[in-house]
């Protein structure tokens, strides 16, 4: 088979970085593949920059090393390397081709072979390579696909599924952001049959792809989808059907997968959370969310003060969302306008009206705080210390 490029692109920008063409200057037979490529067909940006080479990676490590750059053996197993240019990595690796998979892992050999290698990646737009010209080669017809808004597996979708079953999350991935339209009926079978292989995968995989899902501008057809297929139950139970989070992308909400999980949840936010191992800044996020309480639009902006005293403004504004209250926008707009109210009396200042150190240093000040709260937290410095004075001399 002749490997004749489908279309020639203008070079895109990322092509002519001085970091890239060090790269490429030492391995000219190189190609850009996976998302970089997929992006610059369809004119988004460009984030991560990968390469495969047609060399092993002793030989295209010398080549590199010849050139004058630092190499990090990082995955020599399944021949990938990193090249450091301008402070910046690029991983490579040698063109490969599955020997034997068992649903999650796969053997590899080495080729040559640019269509044998693009044949082992998952979807037909993530199987797309480009050469230093811009020259695209497209064995599978990827450029087609990513012009129609279709996430097509390369080859037999149920053969790819059943070769690594994380391909089912991978493609509502790529769905939530490529997809236009349903999947054609074949898929839908396919990703139907492998939901009992969902069972194989690790939470931090799951995690880690749901959390891609719910972050992509307008998740829902997918995860629709996702929850009429039982994939949703199969790898998150405690999520209910997508109409709140239709809600939140008809109110406009920020796309922020935690603020979307929390719509979603119906069960504990912190069993989920530790169950599918989300970070503890994600985990502590959730478990706010469900607890943080909900502003009332009708609030005064002395209540409003009195929440900001003890709650996150970002929390407090998260919850409008989760809320879904018509007059959500207004709220949002106060709080976001309001000034964060500090408590201005500290242990020191009771400190210097003679008190000794103790317990009751601390219980005035909770004192005076709340007398603070409850004038609306405008207080300032001279009149919560006149008032924790009062309070200091008061017998009893």
């Amino acid at each position: 088979m002749t490997d004749t490029p489908a279309l020639r692109l203008q070079p895109p920008p990322f092509a002519t970085d001085a970091a890239l063409t060090a790269v490429w200057d030492a391995l000219p037979q190189a190609r850009v593949v996976g998302g970089a490529v997929r992006d610059a067909v369809a004119g988004r940006p460009v984030a991560d920059i990968d390469l495969a080479t047609p060399l092993p990676p002793d030989a295209a490590t010398a080549a590199l090393v010849a050139a004058g750059l630092r190499v990090v053996p990082t995955g020599l197993a399944h021949g990938t390397i990193t090249a450091v240019a301008e402070a910046r990595g690029f991983e490579i690796t040698t063109l490969r081709h599955d020997v034997e998979t068992d649903g999650r892992h796969a053997v590899v050999a080495f080729t040559s072979d640019w269509r044998a290698d693009a044949l082992r990646r998952d979807f037909t737009i993530n199987a797309l390579s480009m050469a230093r010209d811009g020259a695209i080669f497209d064995y599978f017809g990827g450029v087609a696909d990513l012009h129609d808004g279709r996430v097509r597996f390369v080859g037999d979708a149920d053969a790819r599924i059943r070769e690594d079953y994380l391909r089912i999350l991978r493609f509502f991935r790529f769905q939530a952001r490529y997809g236009l339209g349903s999947p054609d009926p074949g898929t839908i079978a396919a990703l139907r049959a492998g939901v009992p292989g969902l069972a194989r995968l690790s939470v931090e995989r799951i995690w880690g792809e749901l959390s891609r899902i719910l972050a992509a501008p307008d998740p829902v057809a997918a995860i629709r989808l996702m929850h009429d297929l039982g994939i949703l139950r199969a790898v998150a139970p405690e999520l209910s059907a997508p109409e709140r989070l239709a809600g939140l992308r008809a109110a406009g909400a920020p796309h922020d997968p935690i603020l979307r999980l929390a719509a979603m949840l119906t069960g504990d936010a912190l069993s989920f959370a530790e169950r599918l191992k989300l970070s503890n800044q994600e985990r502590d996020r959730l478990v706010r969310l469900g607890s943080v309480p909900s502003p009332d639009p009708s609030a005064d902006n002395a209540a409003l003060r009195r929440l900001l005293a003890d709650f996150s403004r970002t929390d407090l504004i998260d919850r409008t969302w989760l809320n879904g209250d018509p007059a959500g926008p207004g709220l949002r707009r106060r709080l976001a306008a309001l000034p964060i109210p500090v408590f201005p009396l500290e242990g020191r200042d009771v400190l210097a009206l003679g008190i000794a150190p103790g317990l009751r240093v601390g219980a005035l000040l909770r004192d005076v705080r709340q007398w603070w709260l409850a004038g609306g937290c405008v207080a300032d410095h001279p009149a919560a210390n006149a008032e924790l004075a009062r309070r200091a001399c008061t017998p009893g």
